[in-house]
Order: structure tokens, then sequence, then C-alpha cells
């Protein structure tokens, strides 16, 4: 909740600096809907919520084939279009994700196996695929580190792990392959970004933006300046800034002090995530709790990266900050789960041990 009304601070300062918008009205709304929401999901028992997995992971996938036939929007088929907003499906794709990988990962110990780690894979590359045509390169890779934690949860071996990961970076010119030209353009840009002289053009007037923005807020940030640092309009100038790059809005406003309680604020949520994990039992519950904390904790250090050139730009929302409604209803949904978890950490049918398997 912090976050998120660190990023309604953003959405505000971007109407001082870009002219009023509809869209932190609009982020109030969804609030109000994601909050309750979030609330509920911790009031019914997380176990009622497990056999729902596959089932949602279906529809989800559904619907990630139908937004393919959708209309582009700035050259991507991201969002069904609902008449008073639109919807991105793989938002809550991955959580459906999740909870579906959980399920079968649950009583299983074949993912200890070469062949185990096939189901798996399979059922991560198939939403990883369809997101990839959108094209939406950030969030298909999402699903890789969240594969890999929830499998090294489960008692995966680590030179397997490995193994897939050298086999994967094998792969790799085979996804250049399949990436457009703007996403290669991106890549391309995290390597060439200088600092200083003229204004790139193309993907690094973005990146170039990021930095600059972020860099006029100081330490303390422009709260505390009568007038502004700089006189140029074109200093300030920053696409997407209430989406993929509102950190470098709220560190032009609150300075390097507020950048850093945001990212303390995520750093705390990962940690008490952990914990929860941890102390949760029930595989499922326990696989659920890793794969939300990675979600959270790897979509934000992606986000945060990127604003200052350590990531190449992927247009990969900053969770519970950025505006954007089917993005923070998904959050707030997983969050309420994981909360869910932390409540009800007991086991649900024996007290054996995480991952052990009953003999037959």
């Amino acid at each position: 909740m912090g976050i998120t009304i660190a990023g309604l601070c953003g959405l505000h300062r971007a109407d001082q600096l870009y002219g009023e918008s509809l869209r932190f009205e609009r982020q109030l709304v969804w609030i109000g809907l994601s909050w309750p929401v979030m609330f509920l999901v911790t009031v019914i028992p997380w176990r009622r919520l497990r056999n729902l997995g596959p089932a949602l992971f279906v529809v989800c996938l559904g619907l990630l084939v139908l937004v393919l036939f959708m209309s582009p929007i700035n050259g991507s088929r991201r969002w069904i279009p609902l008449g008073l907003m639109e919807f991105q499906p793989s938002e809550p794709a991955r959580l459906a994700f999740i909870m579906a990988l959980a399920s079968w990962l649950m009583f299983r110990e074949n993912q200890q196996t070469i062949k185990g780690l096939v189901p798996p894979f399979v059922i991560t590359f198939v939403p990883l695929l369809l997101i990839l045509r959108e094209p939406d390169l950030g969030t298909s890779l999402l699903f890789l580190p969240i594969l890999y934690a929830m499998l090294f949860a489960a008692g995966a071996r680590t030179r397997h792990l490995i193994a897939a990961a050298l086999i994967g970076i094998t792969m790799l010119p085979l996804l250049w392959q399949q990436m457009t030209s703007e996403q290669r353009s991106r890549i391309v840009m995290l390597f060439n970004q200088t600092d200083g002289g003229a204004v790139p053009a193309g993907d690094g007037f973005h990146l170039h933006q990021s930095k600059q923005v972020l860099a006029l807020g100081g330490i303390y940030g422009s709260i505390w300046n009568d007038e502004p640092i700089i006189d140029d309009a074109a200093a300030w100038q920053l696409p997407a800034a209430r989406e993929d790059f509102i950190l470098s809005i709220i560190g032009e406003r609150y300075g390097l002090a507020g950048v850093s309680f945001v990212l303390l604020m995520y750093a705390v949520l990962v940690w008490r995530g952990i914990r929860a994990a941890l102390k949760t039992h029930d595989p499922w519950g326990r696989l659920v709790a890793v794969g939300i904390v990675t979600m959270i904790g790897v979509q934000a250090l992606i986000n945060s990266g990127m604003t200052v050139g350590l990531m190449p730009i992927t247009g990969m929302t900053l969770p519970f900050c950025s505006y954007g409604g089917s993005s923070l209803l998904s959050f707030s949904i997983a969050a309420g789960l994981l909360m869910n978890i932390t409540m009800r950490p007991g086991y649900d049918v024996a007290p054996l041990p995480f991952g052990q398997q009953r003999k037959q």
C-alpha cells in the first residue's frame, strides 16, 4: 500500500510536469477496487483456491491467444478493449501460471530428474511464447526466473537447473531472430549508451531522458526547490513517465532519498514473502509464495534497472506503483494470496517435510 501511495505521488508530479490528465483519478478508482479485492482474497482460506489454478491458467491461455487478434496499439497487441477500460491478459496470466505450476509440482519428486523437468518447462514456454508474440519481451522473460525459483523450492537439483540454463544460453541466437527490430535496438542501445553530449534519437532518447530526469532530483528532490533547477523544458521530457518510468519521476520529486525508500519497501516485501514461504509447510502454499515473491522482486529489479541503464528497456511496469489497472489489480490479488498463505502456514493433510512424497 505504501508503494502504491508513492506511485500516486509520482502521478501527481507527472501531471505538474506534463499537464493534467485523468490518470491520477483513474488510478484512485483502481485502488478503490484493488485494495478491497486484496483483502477479500485473504479472507477465503487459500486451500479452497488451490484447485482453481489449472482452470485459471487455461482461461488465461485462451485470452493470450485472443489478444493476438486485437487491433495493435503502439505496435503491440497486449490489450483487450472492454469499453471503459483495456484489459491486459498477460498480467493475470503470471499469477495463474504460478498457481498451476505449483499444482503440478506439489506432490512430485520427478523434478529431481532431467525427464521430470520437461513438463514444467512446457507449462512455462506456452504462455511465454504467446506473450512474446504480442510482442512483450520483458513480461515473457519474467516467466523463466519464476520457473527456476519454484523448481529450486520444489527440490530440483542445482546441476540440472544450471544445465538447463546453459542450454537456454545456447538458444539465445534463436531468440534474437524472433525479436522485433525495436526489441533488438533496445538491447543494442544498452551497450552503446553514453552520458553527456547531444541527446540521442530513437530508443536511446528514452534512457537518456530517464537518467536526466532522475538526476534532476538530486539527493532530496525538487520538492524543496521553489524554482526549477533547469529552465530548459526539453530536459524534463520523459515518454511513458506515468507507466514504465514512474520511478524516475519519483526520483525527480523526492530525490535519491525517495527512490531509496521505495526500493527499501520492495526489499521488505520480498523479505517478508521469503519468510512466509519458509514458514509454510504445505507444498502448494510454499511454492506459490516463492513464485509470487520472485515475480514481484524480479520485476521491480528489472524496472528500476532499466531506468538507470542497467537493464534494457522492456516496457515492464513497476509493481504496485506504475499507472495501470490490470497490473495493480493482478499484483493486489497476488499480495492478498501471499498474505493468505502467511496467515495459514499449517499442513493440509499431514505433517510431512516439504516435498516429501508418501511411499505407497
